[in-house]
Protein backbone atom coordinates (compact mmCIF):
# COMPACT_ATOMS: atom_id res chain seq x y z
CA UNK A 1 0.00 0.00 0.00
CA UNK A 2 1.02 3.61 -0.44
CA UNK A 3 2.62 5.28 2.56
CA UNK A 4 2.90 8.96 3.29
CA UNK A 5 6.33 8.37 4.77
CA UNK A 6 7.94 10.19 7.66
CA UNK A 7 9.30 13.28 5.99
CA UNK A 8 11.77 15.58 7.70
CA UNK A 9 9.87 18.28 9.52
CA UNK A 10 6.68 16.19 9.60
CA UNK A 11 4.14 16.59 12.37
CA UNK A 12 4.79 14.12 15.19
CA UNK A 13 2.28 11.24 15.43
CA UNK A 14 1.25 12.31 18.95
CA UNK A 15 0.30 15.84 17.90
CA UNK A 16 -3.33 16.55 17.07
CA UNK A 17 -3.71 16.38 13.29
CA UNK A 18 -5.94 18.81 11.46
CA UNK A 19 -8.58 17.92 8.89
CA UNK A 20 -6.28 18.80 5.98
CA UNK A 21 -3.62 16.45 7.41
CA UNK A 22 -6.08 13.56 7.61
CA UNK A 23 -7.42 14.17 4.10
CA UNK A 24 -3.89 14.30 2.71
CA UNK A 25 -2.97 10.97 4.28
CA UNK A 26 -6.18 9.27 3.13
CA UNK A 27 -5.82 10.57 -0.42
CA UNK A 28 -2.26 9.26 -0.51
CA UNK A 29 -3.28 5.84 0.78
CA UNK A 30 -6.04 5.68 -1.84
CA UNK A 31 -3.71 6.77 -4.67
CA UNK A 32 -6.01 9.75 -5.24
CA UNK A 33 -3.26 12.34 -4.87
CA UNK A 34 -0.90 10.54 -7.23
CA UNK A 35 -1.96 7.42 -9.18
CA UNK A 36 -0.07 4.18 -8.72
CA UNK A 37 2.16 2.89 -11.49
CA UNK A 38 0.54 0.93 -14.30
CA UNK A 39 0.19 -2.76 -13.60
CA UNK A 40 -0.59 -2.36 -9.89
CA UNK A 41 -4.34 -2.90 -10.16
CA UNK A 42 -4.55 -5.58 -7.41
CA UNK A 43 -2.46 -3.39 -5.06
CA UNK A 44 -4.77 -0.45 -5.66
CA UNK A 45 -7.89 -2.53 -4.99
CA UNK A 46 -6.28 -3.85 -1.80
CA UNK A 47 -5.54 -0.30 -0.63
CA UNK A 48 -9.17 0.67 -1.21
CA UNK A 49 -10.44 -2.22 0.88
CA UNK A 50 -12.21 -3.46 -2.25
CA UNK A 51 -13.87 -1.62 -5.12
CA UNK A 52 -17.67 -1.45 -4.95
CA UNK A 53 -18.91 -3.14 -8.13
CA UNK A 54 -22.69 -3.16 -7.99
CA UNK A 55 -22.31 -0.78 -10.95
CA UNK A 56 -19.41 -2.36 -12.82
CA UNK A 57 -18.47 0.77 -14.77
CA UNK A 58 -18.13 2.60 -11.45
CA UNK A 59 -15.66 -0.02 -10.19
CA UNK A 60 -13.67 0.26 -13.41
CA UNK A 61 -13.53 4.03 -13.01
CA UNK A 62 -12.60 3.85 -9.30
CA UNK A 63 -9.64 1.62 -10.12
CA UNK A 64 -8.65 3.52 -13.27
CA UNK A 65 -8.50 6.89 -11.49
CA UNK A 66 -6.01 5.40 -9.04
CA UNK A 67 -3.72 3.71 -11.57
CA UNK A 68 -1.71 5.33 -14.36
CA UNK A 69 -2.77 4.47 -17.88
CA UNK A 70 -5.38 1.95 -16.77
CA UNK A 71 -8.59 1.59 -18.79
CA UNK A 72 -11.76 -0.36 -18.16
CA UNK A 73 -10.38 -3.13 -20.37
CA UNK A 74 -7.35 -3.49 -18.09
CA UNK A 75 -9.67 -3.95 -15.12
CA UNK A 76 -11.73 -6.49 -17.06
CA UNK A 77 -8.59 -8.35 -18.06
CA UNK A 78 -7.44 -8.48 -14.42
CA UNK A 79 -10.85 -9.86 -13.48
CA UNK A 80 -11.67 -12.31 -16.26
CA UNK A 81 -8.37 -13.17 -17.99
CA UNK A 82 -5.51 -12.78 -15.51
CA UNK A 83 -7.84 -13.50 -12.58
CA UNK A 84 -5.80 -11.31 -10.23
CA UNK A 85 -9.11 -9.75 -9.16
CA UNK A 86 -12.25 -11.55 -8.11
CA UNK A 87 -15.83 -10.29 -8.13
CA UNK A 88 -17.75 -11.38 -5.06
CA UNK A 89 -19.95 -10.22 -2.19
CA UNK A 90 -17.70 -8.13 0.03
CA UNK A 91 -18.23 -5.64 2.89
CA UNK A 92 -21.90 -5.02 3.79
CA UNK A 93 -22.88 -7.98 1.59
CA UNK A 94 -22.54 -5.79 -1.50
CA UNK A 95 -20.78 -6.69 -4.74
CA UNK A 96 -17.06 -5.82 -4.72
CA UNK A 97 -13.87 -6.45 -6.62
CA UNK A 98 -11.17 -7.86 -4.33
CA UNK A 99 -7.58 -9.01 -4.96
CA UNK A 100 -7.84 -12.72 -5.79
CA UNK A 101 -4.74 -13.55 -3.74
CA UNK A 102 -6.41 -12.02 -0.67
CA UNK A 103 -9.73 -13.85 -0.94
CA UNK A 104 -8.82 -16.28 1.91
CA UNK A 105 -8.27 -13.29 4.19
CA UNK A 106 -11.58 -11.70 3.23
CA UNK A 107 -13.66 -14.87 3.53
CA UNK A 108 -12.13 -15.67 6.92
CA UNK A 109 -12.93 -12.17 8.17
CA UNK A 110 -16.34 -11.61 6.58
CA UNK A 111 -17.64 -15.04 7.60
CA UNK A 112 -16.98 -14.03 11.23
CA UNK A 113 -18.75 -10.64 11.11
CA UNK A 114 -22.08 -10.77 13.00
CA UNK A 115 -24.95 -10.51 10.55
CA UNK A 116 -27.52 -7.73 10.98
CA UNK A 117 -31.03 -8.79 11.91
CA UNK A 118 -33.13 -9.85 8.93
CA UNK A 119 -35.92 -7.51 7.88
CA UNK A 120 -37.99 -10.47 6.70
CA UNK A 121 -40.86 -11.88 8.74
CA UNK A 122 -39.61 -14.67 11.01
CA UNK A 123 -41.60 -17.26 9.07
CA UNK A 124 -39.73 -16.31 5.87
CA UNK A 125 -36.20 -16.49 7.25
CA UNK A 126 -33.60 -19.21 6.94
CA UNK A 127 -32.53 -20.66 10.28
CA UNK A 128 -28.91 -21.55 11.02
CA UNK A 129 -29.24 -25.18 9.94
CA UNK A 130 -30.94 -24.25 6.68
CA UNK A 131 -28.29 -21.61 5.95
CA UNK A 132 -25.51 -24.15 6.47
CA UNK A 133 -27.31 -26.64 4.25
CA UNK A 134 -27.73 -24.12 1.43
CA UNK A 135 -24.09 -22.99 1.62
CA UNK A 136 -22.85 -26.60 1.57
CA UNK A 137 -25.08 -27.32 -1.43
CA UNK A 138 -23.81 -24.25 -3.31
CA UNK A 139 -20.19 -25.19 -2.61
CA UNK A 140 -20.66 -28.75 -3.85
CA UNK A 141 -22.64 -27.76 -6.95
CA UNK A 142 -20.21 -25.08 -8.11
CA UNK A 143 -17.14 -27.23 -7.54
CA UNK A 144 -18.61 -29.86 -9.84
CA UNK A 145 -18.94 -27.96 -13.09
CA UNK A 146 -19.03 -24.79 -15.15
CA UNK A 147 -20.37 -21.42 -13.95
CA UNK A 148 -24.15 -21.35 -13.51
CA UNK A 149 -26.75 -18.64 -13.88
CA UNK A 150 -28.83 -17.91 -10.81
CA UNK A 151 -31.77 -19.85 -12.26
CA UNK A 152 -29.57 -22.88 -12.93
CA UNK A 153 -28.04 -22.63 -9.46
CA UNK A 154 -31.51 -22.26 -7.93
CA UNK A 155 -32.74 -25.45 -9.58
CA UNK A 156 -29.69 -27.38 -8.38
CA UNK A 157 -29.84 -26.03 -4.81
CA UNK A 158 -33.53 -26.87 -4.45
CA UNK A 159 -32.93 -30.37 -5.82
CA UNK A 160 -30.23 -30.96 -3.17
CA UNK A 161 -31.92 -29.36 -0.17
CA UNK A 162 -35.68 -29.77 -0.58
CA UNK A 163 -38.83 -27.90 -1.51
CA UNK A 164 -38.56 -25.57 1.50
CA UNK A 165 -35.67 -23.82 -0.26
CA UNK A 166 -38.01 -22.91 -3.14
CA UNK A 167 -40.61 -21.05 -1.05
CA UNK A 168 -41.10 -17.61 -2.72
CA UNK A 169 -40.64 -15.45 0.39
CA UNK A 170 -38.07 -12.79 -0.60
CA UNK A 171 -39.38 -9.57 -2.17
CA UNK A 172 -37.50 -8.89 -5.42
CA UNK A 173 -37.54 -6.26 -8.16
CA UNK A 174 -40.28 -8.24 -9.91
CA UNK A 175 -42.10 -10.99 -8.05
CA UNK A 176 -40.55 -13.01 -5.21
CA UNK A 177 -37.26 -14.88 -4.88
CA UNK A 178 -36.98 -18.36 -3.35
CA UNK A 179 -36.05 -18.72 0.31
CA UNK A 180 -32.52 -20.06 -0.34
CA UNK A 181 -31.44 -16.77 -1.97
CA UNK A 182 -31.04 -15.26 1.51
CA UNK A 183 -27.82 -17.29 1.81
CA UNK A 184 -26.24 -16.15 -1.48
CA UNK A 185 -23.91 -13.56 0.03
CA UNK A 186 -23.27 -15.80 3.04
CA UNK A 187 -22.00 -18.46 0.63
CA UNK A 188 -19.60 -15.90 -0.83
CA UNK A 189 -18.41 -14.84 2.61
CA UNK A 190 -17.68 -18.48 3.44
CA UNK A 191 -15.69 -18.94 0.24
CA UNK A 192 -18.20 -21.17 -1.55
CA UNK A 193 -19.11 -18.78 -4.35
CA UNK A 194 -17.84 -15.91 -6.48
CA UNK A 195 -19.00 -14.37 -9.74
CA UNK A 196 -18.12 -15.98 -13.04
CA UNK A 197 -18.09 -14.27 -16.44
CA UNK A 198 -21.45 -13.09 -17.74
CA UNK A 199 -23.25 -15.38 -20.14
CA UNK A 200 -24.70 -12.80 -22.49
CA UNK A 201 -26.64 -10.46 -20.16
CA UNK A 202 -26.93 -13.07 -17.42
CA UNK A 203 -24.76 -13.14 -14.31
CA UNK A 204 -23.09 -16.43 -13.46
CA UNK A 205 -21.62 -17.85 -10.27
CA UNK A 206 -18.72 -20.23 -9.86
CA UNK A 207 -16.48 -21.81 -7.24
CA UNK A 208 -13.38 -19.82 -6.23
CA UNK A 209 -11.58 -23.17 -5.95
CA UNK A 210 -12.16 -23.82 -9.65
CA UNK A 211 -11.99 -20.26 -10.95
CA UNK A 212 -8.99 -18.72 -9.22
CA UNK A 213 -5.33 -19.66 -9.57
CA UNK A 214 -3.43 -20.79 -6.50
CA UNK A 215 -1.50 -18.27 -4.38
CA UNK A 216 1.23 -16.68 -6.48
CA UNK A 217 2.52 -13.90 -4.25
CA UNK A 218 4.10 -16.17 -1.67
CA UNK A 219 2.47 -14.15 1.12
CA UNK A 220 0.39 -16.23 3.53
CA UNK A 221 -2.91 -14.58 4.41
CA UNK A 222 -4.58 -15.39 7.72
CA UNK A 223 -7.48 -17.79 7.49
CA UNK A 224 -8.15 -17.92 11.23
CA UNK A 225 -11.18 -15.64 11.78
CA UNK A 226 -9.70 -13.74 14.75
CA UNK A 227 -6.43 -13.03 12.96
CA UNK A 228 -8.26 -12.13 9.76
CA UNK A 229 -10.55 -9.66 11.55
CA UNK A 230 -7.56 -8.05 13.26
CA UNK A 231 -5.88 -7.65 9.87
CA UNK A 232 -9.06 -6.10 8.46
CA UNK A 233 -9.01 -3.49 11.25
CA UNK A 234 -5.37 -2.69 10.45
CA UNK A 235 -6.16 -2.28 6.76
CA UNK A 236 -9.19 -0.12 7.43
CA UNK A 237 -7.23 2.21 9.69
CA UNK A 238 -4.34 2.35 7.22
CA UNK A 239 -6.69 3.58 4.50
CA UNK A 240 -9.39 5.43 6.46
CA UNK A 241 -7.86 6.32 9.83
CA UNK A 242 -8.02 7.89 12.22
CA UNK A 243 -11.42 6.36 12.82
CA UNK A 244 -13.82 5.26 15.52
CA UNK A 245 -15.00 1.69 16.11
CA UNK A 246 -18.45 2.74 14.98
CA UNK A 247 -17.00 3.95 11.65
CA UNK A 248 -15.55 0.49 11.11
CA UNK A 249 -18.89 -1.04 12.12
CA UNK A 250 -20.72 1.09 9.57
CA UNK A 251 -18.22 0.14 6.84
CA UNK A 252 -18.95 -3.55 7.48
CA UNK A 253 -22.64 -3.15 8.46
CA UNK A 254 -21.82 -4.76 11.79
CA UNK A 255 -22.91 -4.08 15.41
CA UNK A 256 -21.12 -1.19 17.14
CA UNK A 257 -20.44 -3.04 20.43
CA UNK A 258 -18.80 -5.87 18.48
CA UNK A 259 -16.56 -3.40 16.64
CA UNK A 260 -15.62 -1.69 19.91
CA UNK A 261 -14.53 -5.03 21.35
CA UNK A 262 -12.58 -5.87 18.20
CA UNK A 263 -10.65 -2.59 18.40
CA UNK A 264 -9.89 -3.24 22.06
CA UNK A 265 -8.54 -6.70 21.22
CA UNK A 266 -5.70 -5.13 19.23
CA UNK A 267 -4.36 -3.49 22.39
CA UNK A 268 -1.12 -1.56 21.91
CA UNK A 269 -1.27 -1.97 18.13
CA UNK A 270 -3.67 0.98 18.12
CA UNK A 271 -3.22 4.40 19.67
CA UNK A 272 -5.96 6.90 20.49
CA UNK A 273 -5.73 10.24 18.73
CA UNK A 274 -7.62 13.48 19.22
CA UNK A 275 -7.71 15.30 15.87
CA UNK A 276 -8.57 18.98 15.98
CA UNK A 277 -11.98 18.20 14.45
CA UNK A 278 -12.92 15.34 16.81
CA UNK A 279 -15.75 15.59 19.30
CA UNK A 280 -14.41 15.52 22.88
CA UNK A 281 -14.77 12.06 24.38
CA UNK A 282 -15.38 10.46 20.97
CA UNK A 283 -12.22 8.35 20.74
CA UNK A 284 -10.58 7.94 17.36
CA UNK A 285 -7.76 5.51 16.65
CA UNK A 286 -4.90 4.97 14.26
CA UNK A 287 -2.20 2.33 14.01
CA UNK A 288 0.54 2.82 16.57
CA UNK A 289 3.25 2.53 13.90
CA UNK A 290 1.88 5.34 11.73
CA UNK A 291 4.55 7.83 10.66
CA UNK A 292 4.28 11.57 11.10
CA UNK A 293 1.79 13.57 9.11
CA UNK A 294 3.40 15.60 6.31
CA UNK A 295 4.44 19.09 7.39
CA UNK A 296 2.80 20.58 4.31
CA UNK A 297 -0.28 18.83 2.88
CA UNK A 298 -0.16 18.57 -0.92
CA UNK A 299 -2.09 21.00 -3.09
CA UNK A 300 -5.83 20.21 -3.37
CA UNK A 301 -6.52 17.63 -6.05
CA UNK A 302 -9.69 17.51 -8.15
CA UNK A 303 -11.23 14.09 -8.74
CA UNK A 304 -14.44 12.93 -10.42
CA UNK A 305 -15.39 9.99 -8.20
CA UNK A 306 -18.01 7.50 -9.41
CA UNK A 307 -20.95 6.00 -7.55
CA UNK A 308 -20.02 4.31 -4.26
CA UNK A 309 -16.34 5.10 -4.54
CA UNK A 310 -14.49 3.48 -1.63
CA UNK A 311 -13.00 6.77 -0.41
CA UNK A 312 -16.44 8.33 0.09
CA UNK A 313 -18.11 5.23 1.51
CA UNK A 314 -15.40 4.39 4.03
CA UNK A 315 -14.25 7.83 5.21
CA UNK A 316 -15.65 9.61 8.23
CA UNK A 317 -16.83 12.05 9.59
CA UNK A 318 -19.39 12.43 6.82
CA UNK A 319 -20.21 16.07 7.63
CA UNK A 320 -16.60 17.16 7.02
CA UNK A 321 -16.24 15.28 3.77
CA UNK A 322 -19.61 16.68 2.65
CA UNK A 323 -19.51 20.30 3.86
CA UNK A 324 -22.33 22.79 3.35
CA UNK A 325 -24.52 22.06 0.31
CA UNK A 326 -22.70 18.78 -0.32
CA UNK A 327 -24.48 17.10 2.58
CA UNK A 328 -27.89 17.86 1.09
CA UNK A 329 -26.95 17.17 -2.52
CA UNK A 330 -24.61 14.19 -2.22
CA UNK A 331 -25.83 12.17 0.79
CA UNK A 332 -28.96 10.05 1.00
CA UNK A 333 -31.70 10.81 3.52
CA UNK A 334 -30.06 8.31 5.90
CA UNK A 335 -26.60 9.82 5.46
CA UNK A 336 -25.34 7.17 3.06
CA UNK A 337 -22.40 8.30 0.93
CA UNK A 338 -21.71 7.36 -2.68
CA UNK A 339 -25.27 7.62 -3.93
CA UNK A 340 -24.17 10.37 -6.31
CA UNK A 341 -21.10 10.87 -8.49
CA UNK A 342 -19.06 13.47 -6.65
CA UNK A 343 -16.48 16.09 -7.55
CA UNK A 344 -13.92 16.19 -4.75
CA UNK A 345 -11.32 18.87 -4.08
CA UNK A 346 -8.64 17.96 -1.56
CA UNK A 347 -10.77 15.07 -0.36
CA UNK A 348 -13.98 17.08 0.21
CA UNK A 349 -17.10 16.96 -1.96
CA UNK A 350 -17.28 20.22 -3.92
CA UNK A 351 -19.75 19.34 -6.67
CA UNK A 352 -21.63 16.64 -8.56
CA UNK A 353 -21.22 15.13 -11.99
CA UNK A 354 -23.22 12.97 -14.35
CA UNK A 355 -22.41 10.87 -17.38
CA UNK A 356 -24.51 9.76 -20.32
CA UNK A 357 -23.05 7.27 -22.75
CA UNK A 358 -24.11 6.63 -26.33
CA UNK A 359 -21.84 4.19 -28.13
CA UNK A 360 -18.35 5.65 -28.08
CA UNK A 361 -19.60 9.08 -27.01
CA UNK A 362 -19.62 10.12 -23.36
CA UNK A 363 -21.38 13.34 -22.35
CA UNK A 364 -20.23 14.62 -18.96
CA UNK A 365 -22.00 17.32 -16.96
CA UNK A 366 -20.26 18.86 -13.94
CA UNK A 367 -21.86 21.11 -11.34
CA UNK A 368 -19.46 22.88 -9.00
CA UNK A 369 -20.78 24.24 -5.72
CA UNK A 370 -20.02 27.90 -5.15
CA UNK A 371 -17.84 30.10 -7.35
CA UNK A 372 -15.53 28.27 -9.71
CA UNK A 373 -12.25 29.69 -10.97
CA UNK A 374 -10.62 29.28 -14.35
CA UNK A 375 -7.97 27.10 -12.68
CA UNK A 376 -10.61 24.86 -11.07
CA UNK A 377 -12.40 24.41 -14.40
CA UNK A 378 -9.13 23.50 -16.07
CA UNK A 379 -8.55 20.85 -13.39
CA UNK A 380 -12.04 19.46 -13.98
CA UNK A 381 -11.40 19.37 -17.72
CA UNK A 382 -8.22 17.36 -17.15
CA UNK A 383 -10.14 14.90 -14.98
CA UNK A 384 -12.93 14.64 -17.56
CA UNK A 385 -10.34 13.73 -20.17
CA UNK A 386 -8.98 11.01 -17.88
CA UNK A 387 -12.51 9.65 -17.29
CA UNK A 388 -12.96 9.41 -21.06
CA UNK A 389 -9.67 7.52 -21.38
CA UNK A 390 -10.59 5.05 -18.64
CA UNK A 391 -14.04 4.38 -20.06
CA UNK A 392 -12.61 4.22 -23.61
CA UNK A 393 -14.92 6.92 -24.92
CA UNK A 394 -14.81 10.28 -26.67
CA UNK A 395 -15.99 12.72 -24.05
CA UNK A 396 -17.63 16.12 -24.07
CA UNK A 397 -17.85 18.31 -20.98
CA UNK A 398 -20.56 20.77 -19.94
CA UNK A 399 -20.61 22.85 -16.77
CA UNK A 400 -24.13 23.19 -15.41
CA UNK A 401 -26.75 21.80 -13.02
CA UNK A 402 -26.82 18.06 -12.44
CA UNK A 403 -30.40 16.90 -12.18
CA UNK A 404 -29.81 13.13 -11.94
CA UNK A 405 -31.32 11.42 -8.90
CA UNK A 406 -29.42 9.49 -6.26
CA UNK A 407 -28.42 5.87 -6.86
CA UNK A 408 -29.92 3.95 -3.94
Amino acid sequence: MADSGSAAGGRAPTEAPGWADVCARRLSRHFLDRPAAAGRVPDVVAAMGGAHAQVMSAAELSVGLRTEGTTRQDVRDALWEERTLVKTFGPRGTVHLLPAAELPLWTAALSAVPMPASVLDRSARLDGRQTDEVVEAIAAILREGEPLTVDELSEAVIARTGDWAADPVMPAFTGMWPRWRQALHVAAHRGALCFGPNRGRKTTYTSPDRWLPGPADGVPHPTDPERALAELVRRYLRSYGPARPRDFARWLSAPRPWATGLFASLGDELRPVAPEFATPGDDMYELADEPAYPAEPPAPTVRLLPYFDAYLVGSQPRQLIHPGRAAERALSATGQAGTTQAVTVGGEVAGLWHQKRSGRKLALTVELFGRSTRKRRAEVEAQAERVGEILEAVHTLTFGPVEAGKHL
